[in-house]
């Protein structure tokens, strides 16, 4: 086997530490990884909800439907998720002969965890005539359980190509899925699932800050309850909320997502103001935070491309049957 010659910057391993303090040394890690990246011929995928400094290492930057996309596209070797654990499985699952990592494999997600399998397979086996649609935020288990995934961003579209005789399971987020009924008109069978995230903005914050900011729109994510979205001016996913400050001619937006959306956000429009919707707790920011996205850290990416681990792996028949219920997401366009 060809040895790969090794990087001169220093590789201490630094892990669970989080990243170093100072700007220099935050640059020469940065350094570190994209040099790595090229000897590897390795591709870095990044949510949009992950830190700034990650964000400016990768090689995509996007929502969960652009991800996927452009794992299939890529035909690097090395694939390294900057996401929480079911995004990663999701690119394993279409890239089954590439190695794929996750800088911090207890990432989770709050929204998948609310959906076991064991228990989701029950409730799927109770209603054996309904059409399972499954969001993309659940584990590989849930996936291979399903007919088809949805995004955020496709999920009225997915719903709506399903015939109207048929009944519709919808899994795991409640918020999302009464969200596509009240859109599409049609009724389904809702998973009993959220996302802490979304779920953890607070109203009475929210009407505060819109007293405060009268000439403010109110963008969110369709994971916010019911009481959020009535309130807000443009409803979508994380891409469509970024789309949306680009075009429309506001100059103020409170955005009701995780706060991370707002590193690309601001670069995108400088000359807007953009606000975190408050959160019920407390915290650095007093903006709605994903535990799980902030676990990866720049010495966390350094340390996966350097060791090749932490790797994801999956059963091959649970990744076929879930890449079916992938592909006919992807096949809708």
């Amino acid at each position: 086997m060809t040895m790969l010659p090794q990087p001169t910057v220093s590789r201490t391993l630094i892990g669970a530490d989080g990243p170093p303090s100072s700007p220099l040394a935050q640059h020469a890690l940065a350094e570190e990884i994209l040099d790595l990246k090229r000897r590897k011929n390795a591709v870095i995928l990044a949510h949009y909800y992950q830190t700034g400094d990650i964000q400016q290492v990768a090689d995509h930057i996007g929502d969960s439907l652009a991800l996927a996309q452009a794992a299939e596209r890529t035909d690097a070797p090395i694939i390294l998720f900057c996401g929480v654990h079911f995004m990663a499985e999701t690119a394993k699952i279409l890239n089954p002969q590439r190695k794929l990592l996750l800088p911090d494999m207890t990432a989770g997600c709050s929204l998948a965890d609310s959906a076991p399998p064991e228990k989701f397979r029950a409730f799927v086996n109770a209603h054996p005539d309904h059409v399972v649609v499954s969001y993309i935020n659940c584990s590989a288990e849930v996936k291979a359980m399903s007919d088809i995934i949805c995004t955020s961003s496709n999920a009225v579209r997915v719903v709506n190509s399903i015939p109207v005789d048929h009944p519709i399971l919808f899994a795991p987020d409640k918020h999302l899925g009464a969200y596509v009924q009240r859109v599409t008109g049609r009724r389904m069978l809702l998973w009993d699932g959220t996302c802490e995230v979304h779920v953890n903005i607070s109203i009475d914050k929210l009407k505060l800050l819109k007293g405060k900011y009268p000439e403010a729109k109110l963008i969110a994510h369709p994971e916010c309850p019911s009481h959020i979205l009535a309130e807000a001016d443009h409803v979508g996913s994380t891409s469509s909320l970024l789309d949306f400050v680009k075009r429309d001619t506001g100059k103020t937006f409170i955005v009701a997502t995780e706060a991370g959306i707002l590193y690309n956000m601001r670069a995108a429009v400088p000359h807007k103001t953009l606000i975190p919707a408050p959160a019920y707790a407390d915290n650095e920011c007093a903006c709605s935070e994903c535990p799980y996205m902030k676990q990866n850290t720049l010495a966390k990416v350094r340390d996966a491309l350097l060791l090749e681990q932490p790797e994801i792996v999956l059963d091959e028949e649970v990744r076929l049957r879930a890449h079916r219920a992938l592909r006919r997401m992807l096949e809708l366009g």
